[in-house]
């Protein structure tokens, strides 16, 4: 295209020709004008189309942040009311298991001091047999048998009989009064507790100045043990140092019916006790009367029952148990300790994380 000169043109020809050169060009600068025009206007429309796009975009972005910030916020609580929880609970369970140590310790050294008595039995078809020591000192031993079940009725009483026992006579000091010589009649004790064997004696005591008359037995657990002795005077000394002794009455005849009861020391020795029942039924003297001056004594020995007690002391606190529940105690102590720790760290770790992201979400905001 041309350009619209001022200069004056050689003839009228050329002078029209450029004046129609420079209508178009006019026309033409005009059209290009209002185009750039609506160019311009179009991109600032666009711009601030674009300005408000962002502005209601920016505002979503930003709601769903706050929206996101919350919801961990929440979960973030929970979480730390939880190990709050748990830490106390644990805290419980330390107490608890701290009592018990303590309560097992303390139980453990009282059962060591005080030991449970416990008595046990034992059948048996047939004892040893005892020994009955007797000490009549005037009276006279009449008769002494064995019989089952049951005591056949007297015949000449106060007359000599049958010995048809085991007797033994011994004499020895008495072990209270060293001056004092002591006579004693040991007499071997029945045996057959299921047959019901029984020992019958009597005796006889002439006139006496005495007010009461009786005559002292103690008994001992072993007739055998008695017969193989070396001395039998000391083994009497012994005996009667260590058992009872009782008394029987004349004018009566005396029931005795013992029982044997072995108790446990704690040095692993086996002391043997005789515990016996009486029962005293009064003799009708049926003597002429010259005959009644004299003193008839009859007794009966019989076993009681077929069992033997015996009697020791248990300490039921056991050692092991112990252990095991000690053990299991500072193990749970332990364990609680650890989590306590664990859960105190982790609690540290959640709490400076959720500073540091709230930092980053305000400087994303501003």
């Amino acid at each position: 295209m041309g350009i619209c000169r001022t200069g004056f043109p050689a003839n009228r020809t050329q002078m029209l020709l450029r004046g129609e050169d420079c209508e178009v060009n006019k026309a033409w600068l005009s059209e290009e004008l209002d185009q750039v025009a609506e160019n311009v206007e179009r991109t600032e429309e666009q711009k601030k189309g674009e300005a408000r796009d962002k502005d209601q975009v920016i505002l979503p972005v930003l709601d769903s942040e706050s929206t996101v910030s919350s919801i961990r916020f929440s979960k973030t609580c929970l979480k730390n009311v939880f190990s709050v929880l748990l830490s106390f609970i644990y805290l419980l369970l330390m107490a608890v298991a701290v009592f018990l140590v303590y309560q097992t310790i303390t139980d453990f050294r009282e059962k060591l001091k005080h030991p449970v008595m416990s008595v046990s039995y034992k059948e048996v078809d047939r004892y040893d047999a005892p020994g009955i020591a007797l000490y009549p000192g005037q009276a006279q031993l009449l008769s002494c048998k064995h019989h089952y079940d049951s005591i056949p009725p007297l015949e000449n009483p106060g007359q000599p009989g049958d010995v048809n026992c085991t007797t033994r006579r011994v004499n020895y000091t008495d072990p209270f009064s060293n001056p004092t010589m002591k006579y004693a009649l040991i007499v071997q004790g029945p045996r057959e507790v299921k047959k019901r064997e029984l020992v019958f004696l009597q005796f006889r005591l002439n006139e006496t100045d005495q007010d009461f008359s009786a005559i002292d037995y103690l008994l001992f657990s072993s007739f055998q043990e008695f017969l193989h002795s070396r001395d039998q005077a000391e083994f009497m000394q012994g005996c009667e140092s260590s058992y009872s002794s009782w008394k029987f009455s004349g004018g009566f005849r005396t029931w005795v019916k013992m029982s044997l009861v072995k108790t446990k020391e704690e040095d692993g020795r086996e002391a043997v006790e005789f515990r016996q029942e009486t029962s005293v039924v009064n003799y009708i003297d049926q003597r002429p009367l010259a005959e009644k001056s004299t003193q008839l004594f009859f007794v009966v020995f019989e076993w009681k029952d077929p069992f033997i007690q015996t009697v020791q002391d248990i300490i039921t606190a056991n050692p092991w148990n112990t252990i095991a529940l000690l053990c299991g105690a500072f193990l749970a102590l332990f364990k609680a300790a650890e989590f306590a720790k664990l859960s105190v760290k982790w609690m540290i770790k959640i709490r400076k994380r959720y500073l540091k992201r709230r930092g980053h979400a305000s400087n994303h905001i501003s």
